[in-house]
């Protein structure tokens, strides 16, 4: 591992994005249960994957505040 990215959102750790060894891609540790289905993702945008966490957790927060109610 190179170096890695911290992603969080509104203070809850999600995961880590992690430069592979070709320092180009990014490969998403994923920490947190919500963003579990895109563990291992990789994309050569780290902005990208980044909002894909963040949809990703958003989506499945929502989904849970509904499943309460």
């Amino acid at each position: 591992m190179f170096e890695s990215r911290i992603v969080e959102i509104e203070g809850t750790f999600l995961g880590a994005l992690i430069v592979e060894a070709d320092r180009k891609t990014r490969r998403f540790y994923a920490a947190h249960e919500s963003v579990r289905p895109l563990h291992n993702r990789v994309l050569a945008e780290p902005d990208e994957l980044t909002r894909q966490v963040v949809w990703q957790f958003r989506r499945a927060h929502a989904d849970s505040l509904t499943q309460v109610r």
